[in-house]
């Protein structure tokens, strides 16, 4: 087996030495190092914005996709809603140290279960730059030392907001190996990672198929992960039209490049040709190609949509659509093809909401709402640092409470076993 870099094994010794410290910083000192980073990455915007176009001109020659490009791109709006999710991260309760339960014995022992931090977790992405931000300040509210190795399309954006995260460090007595960014962009990096099972805790992957299989099939380290987002839409015969039709286009064509955008439109078999025919018209007219299956090929707009369209992540403005009997049929599609990220059913049906519901085990699942929520900043956790979709442990949009596990406290008085 290769060995590790001495580099990244020099990393993971800080890391694990920031992290025995960030384990008892006081929530203030938390708060304060975040609030800094905030001021200081609005500081330097400028700075981060001329990095950005860097990213964006080598993105460009790569031949980046449009939806990659707009992963990658920062603007001023962007930047505020980066400092905006430092703000409400450092505003939000701190995790650790909060009871979970507690309870007494007979035995005369009292018992505690308390949140506590993971320790080291290592996050590996591609081109969004925000992750760096978003993730550096959710593993350090939970308590964590954290390890960023971003993709090379964002490396001069993750630096840029990198130093702004250092600064906010600094200016809160933490230790400045807290965040640390991997400066190489070698692909040696990722597989160290991977197996540093002495220096990091988890790892978690934010990227395409390629980045989170690749993690999840060489990782020796535990993974928070989601292969893709392939999100279903699922327009019920109890439907109001004009929600349906607003939630429709705006889960597929508000950002195509996330992984809570819509790829797949289920038809209830009975409004393909009223409520199915308006919607399939209003993407047409956004611009997006729609592949449909057989029962919609007589709409106008439509191409026949191949096998493969199905159970498909196209990140791009292109849709699968395909025609089901009930919200049962509907399932059985999601259960078939879908990747357990989010699910929406747009109905006024309650009975068909709750089947939906309780039948299907995605991580999110939404009634008479747009997919693009399916994002931790939406869900009140100011970031995310990821969406995961596995079972054990973090699910969802993962936040600093996530980012925690637990252990026991347990007082007595001179209390012995019989």
């Amino acid at each position: 087996m290769t060995e590790i870099s001495q580099d990244m094994l020099d990393m993971g010794t800080r890391a694990r030495a920031a992290a025995n410290l960030l384990a008892s910083a006081t929530p203030k000192a938390k708060t304060q190092a975040l609030m800094a980073a905030a001021d200081a990455l609005d500081a330097t915007r400028a700075d981060v914005l001329a990095a950005n176009a860097q990213d964006m001109v080598a993105g460009r020659e790569k031949g980046l996709s449009s939806a990659m490009l707009d992963r990658l791109l920062l603007d001023d709006a962007r930047i505020d809603g980066i400092c905006a999710a430092l703000r409400a991260i450092a505003a939000q309760d701190d995790p650790v140290g909060a009871v979970m339960a507690e309870w007494d014995r007979p035995s005369g022992l009292h018992i505690q279960r308390v949140r506590t931090p993971l320790g080291v977790i290592g996050v590996i992405f591609e081109s969004r730059p925000n992750v760096t931000a978003d993730a550096g300040a959710l593993c350090l509210k939970a308590g964590n030392a954290v390890i960023l190795r971003g993709g090379s399309e964002s490396v001069h954006s993750s630096r840029a907001i990198h130093a702004a995260l250092v600064a906010g460090l600094r200016a809160a007595g933490l230790p400045e190996d807290a965040i640390q960014l991997v400066q190489t962009t070698d692909r040696a990096a990722v597989a160290d990672m991977l197996r540093m099972v002495e220096h990091i805790d988890v790892i978690v992957p934010r990227g395409g198929k390629g980045l989170v299989g690749l993690v999840q099939r060489e990782a020796r380290v535990p993974v928070f992960a989601h292969l893709e987002g392939i999100c279903h839409v699922y327009v019920d015969v109890a439907a109001d039209p004009a929600k349906a039709r607003a939630v429709v286009v705006n889960a597929k064509t508000r950002r195509t490049g996330i992984c809570g955008a819509a790829e797949c439109l289920l038809l209830h078999r009975d409004i393909v040709n009223t409520l199915g025919a308006e919607i399939i018209a209003d993407l047409a007219a956004a611009g997006v190609e729609l592949r449909v299956g057989e029962g919609l090929q007589h709409l106008p707009g439509t191409t026949p949509a191949s096998p493969d369209d199905f159970g498909r992540e196209f990140l791009d403005m292109i849709l699968a659509v395909a025609v089901v009997d009930d919200v049962a049929g509907a399932i059985a599609h999601i259960q078939r093809f879908g990747s357990s990220h989010t699910e929406a059913i747009i109905t006024e049906d309650d009975s068909a909401a709750a089947e939906f519901f309780a039948r299907l085990d995605s991580a999110i699942l939404m009634r008479n709402a747009s997919t693009q929520f399916a994002d931790g900043g939406e869900f009140g956790l100011g970031g995310e640092i990821g969406i995961a979709t596995g079972k054990m442990h973090a699910r969802g949009p993962v936040g600093a409470e996530q980012l925690t596990s637990f252990k026991y406290l347990v007082t007595g008085n001179g209390t012995v076993r019989a």
